[in-house]
This record gives structure tokens, sequence and C-alpha cells, in this order.
């Protein structure tokens, strides 16, 4: 019940937008209301504050740009999540290109600014957990993020990533593995 009350209220803000004269205020509506979802999926995979600001202000001039194209073939959170994960995967991509840097070494700087976070301890549980998360894949590390942290089924998931179900459960079933494994190495 409360999944149409969303779907509803989405159509409501997408009519809206497409107004002329309630535009902006359709955009500030879906702003806030997908604002600190989008901010956290996206610090999952960029680590830093900053970083995330950034890519997260792409992803509304991307939505600003495109919202009125929607067709609400998939809903209007998938369709943010699938911008917000595109624009995350170029901000990494252009950060290694920068960096002239192997994949390995572009993971370790990765690493090396969540230790660098305010507030890091090694010591605590959360912290250990953040960095096996950092020691993933790429494609793990979003996989388990989008399943862990969003608690996104796998279907929505999958729109989000164009793949299919089946790769997605493999790939977050090798993730599980991979961060047992780093957190019973202390």
């Amino acid at each position: 019940m409360a999944q149409m009350a969303v779907l509803a209220d989405d159509r409501v803000l997408l009519a809206s937008f497409k107004d002329e004269s309630t535009r902006e205020q359709a955009f500030t509506q879906i702003v806030r209301k997908y604002q600190e979802r989008l901010y956290w999926h996206i610090r999952r995979m960029v680590t830093a504050h900053e970083d995330t600001n950034d890519v997260l202000q792409n992803v509304f001039i991307k939505m600003w740009n495109h919202l009125a194209d929607f067709r609400e073939e998939a809903n209007l959170y998938t369709w943010l999540y699938r911008i917000a994960t595109n624009e995350t995967l170029t901000w990494m991509e252009q950060q290694k290109k920068r960096a002239m840097a192997s994949l390995s070494d572009h993971e370790s700087a990765l690493e090396n600014r969540l230790v660098a976070e305010k507030g890091f301890d090694a010591n605590k549980i959360e912290w250990k957990l953040q960095l096996a998360i950092q020691s993933l894949p790429e494609k793990q590390r979003l996989v388990f993020n989008l399943r862990y942290y969003d608690e996104m089924p796998y279907e929505e998931m999958a729109g989000v990533l164009d793949t299919s179900v089946g790769a997605l459960k493999a790939s977050y079933h090798h993730a599980v593995k991979k961060v047992e494994a780093f957190l019973k190495e202390d």
C-alpha cells in the first residue's frame, strides 16, 4: 500500500514538473524526497563528502535536463538510482584516469581516503566493514551497497544496473563472502 502511495506521489510530481508554471517547485520536491538516499548511495562508492556532493550535483543537473523526457517505464526512484550509479561510475573512472594509476592503486587511494575521514577508528566494526567493502571490486561493491544498505530488491537493482537478477545474486554472494573473510582476518 505504501509503495502505491509513493508511485502516485511521484506521478503527481512528474506531472507538476512537466507543467512550466510548477516545474521548479516540483523539481525541489523531488530533490528533497530523494536527496538523502542518493547521497548515501553515492557516498558509499566515493567515500569523501565533497566528492559525493559533486557527483550528486551532477545527478540533479542530469535529472533537470532529462526529467521532462522521462517516459515512466521505470519508477522515478529506479531511474534516479540509475543516473546516480552511472554518474558515480563515471566520476570514479575520471579519478582513475587523472591519477594515471592501476585499478589497485585507485582502490588503495579510496581506502586511504576512508582512513583519513574524521572519526576513523580501525578498531570499530563499522569502519572495519567500510574497509572490507572498499576492498571489493567495483561491481561487487556497488551490488553489495545497493542490497545491504539500500535493501534494494534484486529486480529493481537489475533495472538500475541493467543486468540479470542471477548475475546480481552471484555478485552479492561473492561480495558477502569476501567481506566475511576480510572481517575474520582481524
